[in-house]
């Protein structure tokens, strides 16, 4: 019995030090301090980029390539924003992908809301295949249909227009916002929808003045996520965009090499700036409407 008993003490001694420290707020933090350092490097690994392009964008062009490196530039300055800002072909970009992203944006959240009330409150045959038909559709990578989309852009005469780009952004940001609103469809219930019925309420009526507000956080974050996809896309917009006038901000940002004259002397402070010019709105959009996305991001999560 003794011998039992001490083979079990070197075991319980531990687990009372491990005790002893998560009732003492000092014995807390040192427990989860690995926790603390694991976080902590996954910020700087994030961040540390977005930095770096912040530093580089109020560093002189001279001292870019400094050694030893200045991580804090020691005289700032704002002469590369003044260079970027002062790119006619870039002002116009900021405008053409303004007007892209936001007909995408509108047009997916349109679109998609409209099949989504379909596919979400609608029992019909085929609705599963239907829907997995849409989600089969961002499984291929742009450069797969890149040869077959070029041949319809230049049947319809989209080639070198906003409207190119429009209707093969569509292509992708469509049907993830349609399976996306689905799921927010399907989890709302059925009380509210046959109440406006039994009201006199016509299927576009519940639609639009029932279901839409109560969906208004996955609105926002399906949206959100159409508008980052057509902001940054690069891979049409280089293939179906020929005129500087019609540049996007991705393009536009490769033109910063061509427009010096010199494949040798790459203005990379005018980079970094319009970098962060291109940026920021999509952080203001995250910043304002974070309250939404979180919502839009765990509704669903708790059933009920």
């Amino acid at each position: 019995m003794s011998t039992a008993a001490e083979a079990v003490r070197p075991i319980a001694r531990p687990v009372s030090r491990v005790r002893r420290l998560r009732k003492n707020r000092y014995g807390r933090v040192l427990v989860r301090m690995p926790f603390y350092v694991l976080i902590a490097a996954i910020a700087v690994y994030c961040l540390f980029p977005f930095y770096w392009v912040v530093r580089s964008s109020f560093t002189p062009e001279v001292n870019l390539f400094q050694t030893p490196i200045q991580y804090f530039p020691k005289h700032p300055t704002l002469a590369n924003y003044r260079g970027a800002l002062s790119a006619n072909f870039f002002t116009d970009a900021l405008l053409n992908s303004a007007i892209v992203a936001g007909s995408v944006t509108l047009l997916s959240l349109a679109i998609g809301s409209s099949a989504a009330f379909a596919l979400g409150r609608f029992r019909f045959h085929g609705r599963s295949f239907v829907l997995y038909l849409v989600l089969s559709m961002t499984i291929f990578p742009q450069i797969a249909i890149l040869g077959a989309l070029y041949t319809t852009i230049t049947t319809l005469n989209l080639y070198d227009t906003l409207g190119a780009l429009i209707f093969s952004y569509l292509i992708f940001t469509l049907p993830f916002t349609i399976w996306v609103l689905t799921s927010f469809m399907r989890t709302l219930p059925g009380d509210l929808e046959e109440a406006a019925y039994v009201d006199g309420a016509t299927p576009l009526q519940v639609f639009w003045k029932v279901l839409l507000p109560l969906i208004a956080p996955g609105l926002v974050t399906t949206g959100l996520l159409a508008f980052i996809s057509a902001w940054n896309e690069y891979l049409y917009a280089l293939s179906f965009i020929q005129s500087p006038n019609h540049y996007t901000v991705p393009l536009a940002i490769t033109s910063f090499v061509s427009n010096t004259g010199s494949a040798f002397a790459v203005p990379w402070g005018q980079i970094m700036a319009a970098t962060v010019i291109i940026t920021l709105p999509l952080i203001v959009l995250v910043l304002v409407l974070q309250r939404r996305i979180i919502a839009g991001l765990t509704a669903g999560a708790v059933k009920g």
